[in-house]
């Protein structure tokens, strides 16, 4: 097997917009004078049939040395990834284990890459899910083994439940191996009693290898590499290795940048030649790195000798880093020279490059290493916080950050910057454009129309010619979204679909998803529910790019089209799409759509008669994060909530919501909170007298009426209809016609069924009225048979068993979610599996799971398996 390419000058290699460091993707060589360690290669080469290997030891112990002997002859394509802190951050994590899975299977990395973002996904079961799909779908193709070396450094909770979802459906022609100072918190307690993974550990080294690799962390190793090796060195050599030991990789030009003297090429080949503990990182000898154990005494040194030079040397390895684009590297030494102003502008250089790489976790940890008043200070950093509370519905977040960067702006605006994306694909260049068009969004979401667009004039204003990017989002669609939330739905489809074509045509697969989203929203107001299906359908067709149908942004155009199924009564294919959308979108960093999947999931569940399924998939969608400023329309889970709540008979809960809300029945409903005042109107219409609902939806119903807003007829007119029928039956049935023949054209089902009982008989009256029958209206007899079917309650689940209803031998019951969750275990599923499929959280699963463990008296899922299928609970 051969190594991969050379490294160029700056250690760097050039992948399209990624700047990748190709030593990490170097196989190493064994260092010389390595003794052979065969029992060990022979140990890996025999794991490789379990796929999972795991070798775990302290620092020292030799494990990347065994591994790169190891690679040297195996008959596989290996895939090397050495990892560092910095791929704590999952994208960036992901971009290099695609990188070096692409020299083994070329291409892989170009259609699996896409789905790294931009926008960032929340999560990376996606993107494995597609790249376990890329290999399974090459079963011909020579076998790949993926080493992650040094996995102790990753500290990301997303990183690790993604390698566990990875090693949980591993793909044929896929081995996994791991090299660790410790345990990796993954499920290896699992992978092991499936007997699918093997292990080699410190607890077993041959005696040959503990030798040769120099180990361990023990007193006599320090008092040897002291004593022995560096009081043994000229003075020269012993000046280089301290001043160059705050480097965490070596070459010969940054060697001399930070040195300040020429020949550090020359001097790392003597140093590696003299066996000092130097370990190359390509294979023309342009990197190195000193082994870690080497590079802890020589730090501890430099500080106890030379304290005030440290600074010193990290602010000559930033400049050098800075000036070759590693900027990760620059930023660490600049803080690490006390001058966190100048780490601070660093970061704003290369903050466009994070956000296009979705490499939210680097920028996070970037951001946190500053003092609160740098990053105040510092008026693009405020901006790129900004636009991340706004995408996530983080109102109140985001507010002060544009705030401080106004002021930072003032403060700096003669400052020059040098965005690493460049002017016409900046996201951030323009500062002033950017802060006006933030407040803009801030009031879109509040619903302050009014100010939202002189905002927005304010950021068209400050427009220049090469600002290409933000023209996209501040021009017509921003105007289109304003039109929507002002009523005026034609305006707003014009705009939107206009904006759509334009975003199709510059390959903006995110912003054109995000504004057929929208359209579609408004076409189902619209009462046009075929015209929503077919922007929803165009929307996943057209949306199918290189990543396949794993695209995050994708999630939006499944909730949508989850949405108009449900209305139609369509509830299998319903909740089909809502799954699937609710699944992409939790990789999604825009959550309304997340909230709004789940929403619709639980109305599903509500509408087969599971009312505990319901309720629970509700809370979760409660607990999505999205700010209560976020007005109605533009985030109707609250409303849905109160909905459930009226449909499982707790007024109190929705009273309280609805004077939190500040709603009234005198008001003078908008239609930015129109969500909000149907389910007053609901709460009103059950405590009767129903005069106070009544006058409500008239107005309602004028406001809709005058801005073609054919949904909300239907919808009113069908409340109305409920609260007429007391006092002016007549009255009732002329708006529930009214309502049908606007309905029955596009298929409308749920708006009249999820009324329950009342709809049906109100159904039952209107058939057997005198005059004119409903065909006359256009209603036909099949449709109001549908309607009259789907009015019929559907028949509880069964409640959850009490006590004395127990099988014998298990003294309390499973409850009905929790005999699911034991179904799934005892099918093998992961509990992240089982999260996707029941649509319920991580932590929801674990604490099912403990309880099932507990009330079946079992130690283990297995245990619990075995346990349930003899007492019948389970086939």
């Amino acid at each position: 097997m051969g190594g991969p390419p050379a490294a160029p000058r700056a250690g760097v290699a050039a992948a399209g917009p990624d700047v990748l460091l190709a030593t990490k993707l170097h196989l190493p060589r064994p260092p010389a004078g390595l003794v052979p360690r065969p029992r060990l290669v022979e140990a890996l080469n025999a794991g490789l049939a379990r796929g999972r290997v795991l070798v775990c030891a302290p620092a020292g112990f030799g494990k990347t040395a065994l591994l790169a002997d190891w690679a040297q002859g195996s008959r596989c394509p290996v895939a090397w990834l050495c990892l560092d802190a910095g791929d704590s951050d999952p994208a960036r994590f992901w971009r290099y284990v695609l990188a070096a899975l692409d020299r083994a299977r070329p291409g892989l990395a170009g259609r699996v890459g896409p789905l790294l973002g931009p926008p960032s996904p929340r999560s990376f079961e996606g993107l494995v899910t597609a790249l376990v799909n890329e290999l399974a779908a090459q079963p011909d193709a020579d076998e790949v083994v993926l080493v992650l070396d040094d996995y102790h450094l990753i500290g990301s909770e997303v990183v690790h439940a993604s390698v566990a979802f990875l090693l949980e459906h591993l793909p044929p022609g896929l081995h996994l191996v791991v090299a660790s100072r410790a345990d990796p918190p993954l499920p290896l307690a699992r992978e092991r009693g499936r007997g699918q993974l093997a292990e080699l550990r410190s607890a077993e080294p041959d005696a040959a290898a503990f030798v040769a690799a120099f180990t361990g962390s023990h007193r006599f190793v320090l008092d040897y590499l002291t004593d022995e090796v560096l009081a043994r060195q000229s003075g020269q050599v012993r000046e280089f290795l301290l001043a160059t030991s705050v480097l965490d990789r070596l070459s010969g030009e940054l060697c001399d940048a930070v040195t300040g003297r020429p020949g550090g090429q020359a001097m790392l080949q003597q140093i590696e030649r003299a066996g000092l503990f130097v370990v190359p990182l390509d294979e023309v000898r342009g990197w190195w790195r000193y082994h870690h154990l080497f590079a802890d005494l020589l730090r501890a040194r430099l500080h106890e000798d030379q304290p005030g030079r440290v600074p010193e040397l990290h602010r000559a390895a930033a400049d050098w880093s800075d000036e070759h684009g590693l900027a990760d590297d620059a930023i660490r030494h600049a803080l690490a020279a006390g001058d966190a102003a100048w780490a601070a502008q660093l970061m704003e250089q290369h903050v466009e490059t994070l956000l296009r790489h979705s490499e939210g976790a680097t920028l996070r940890r970037w951001l946190s290493a500053l003092p609160p008043e740098t990053l105040r200070a510092r008026a693009r950093l405020c901006v790129a916080q900004a636009v991340g509370a706004i995408v996530g519905g983080q109102v109140e977040a985001a507010a002060p950050l544009i705030d401080d960067a106004e002021r930072a702006y003032a403060a700096t605006a003669d400052e020059p910057s040098e965005p690493s994306a460049g002017q016409a694909d900046s996201v951030l260049a323009n500062v002033p454009g950017w802060i006006a068009f933030m407040r803009a969004e801030i009031a879109r979401l509040r619903g302050d129309t009014a100010r939202a667009l002189e905002c927005d004039r304010q950021a068209l204003a400050q427009l220049g010619d090469g600002d290409f990017y933000l023209r996209l989002i501040v021009g017509t669609g921003f105007v289109a979204a304003i039109d929507w939330l002002c009523g005026q739905l034609e305006q707003a489809e014009r705009g939107l679909a206009e904006v759509i074509a334009e975003r199709r045509s510059v390959g903006e697969g995110f912003l054109a998803m995000r504004a057929g989203y929208d359209l579609g929203l408004i076409q189902h107001a619209q009462g046009r529910l075929d015209a929503a299906l077919a922007t929803y359908r165009r929307a996943l067709e057209t949306g199918d790019g290189a990543a396949g149908d794993h695209q995050p942004y994708l999630g939006m155009a499944h909730v949508g089209l989850a949405g108009v199924l449900y209305e139609r009564g369509e509830l299998t294919a319903a909740v089909d799409h809502a799954t699937r959308g609710v699944t992409l979108c939790r990789d999604l960093a825009f959550t309304q759509p997340l909230a709004t999947g789940l929403a619709t999931v639980a109305q599903i569940r509500q509408a087969q008669g599971d009312a505990a399924a319901a309720a629970a998939v509700m809370d979760e969608a409660q607990q999505v994060e999205l700010s209560p400023q976020v007005v109605a329309l533009l985030n109707p889970v609250p409303s849905l909530w109160a909905r459930l709540k009226l449909a499982h008979g707790d007024l109190a809960a929705i009273a309280r919501w609805s004077a939190e809300r500040g709603l009234g029945p005198d008001d003078e409903p908008s239609y930015i909170r129109e969500p909000e005042y149907l389910a007053l109107a609901r709460m009103l219409l059950v405590q009767k007298p129903p005069g106070q609902a009544i006058a409500l939806l008239e107005r309602m119903l004028d406001l809709a009426v005058s801005q073609a807003r054919t949904g909300s007829v239907i919808e009113i007119q069908a409340l109305r209809a409920l609260a007429l029928v007391g006092s002016d039956r007549g009255a009732a049935l002329d708006a529930l016609a009214e309502a049908l023949t606007l309905a029955r054209p596009q298929g409308y089902v749920r708006v009249f069924a999820d009324e329950g009982a009342p709809m049906h008989a109100l159904l039952t009256q209107l058939t057997a009225r005198r005059g004119p029958p409903p065909t006359a209206r256009g209603i036909t007899p099949g449709y109001l048979a549908a309607l009259l079917r789907a009015c019929r309650p559907v028949p509880a689940a069964p409640p959850p068993a009490r006590a004395g209803t127990a099988p014998p031998g298990l003294a309390e019951p499973l409850t009905d979610r929790e005999t699911d969750v034991l179904r799934l275990i005892a099918a093998g599923k992961s509990n992240q599996r089982i999260a996707h499929e029941l649509v319920i959280t991580l932590d929801t699963v674990k604490k099912h799971v403990s309880h099932v463990l507990g009330k079946l008296g079992a130690v283990n899922r297995t245990e619990a398996a075995t346990r349930a299928r003899q007492l019948g609970l389970i086939p």
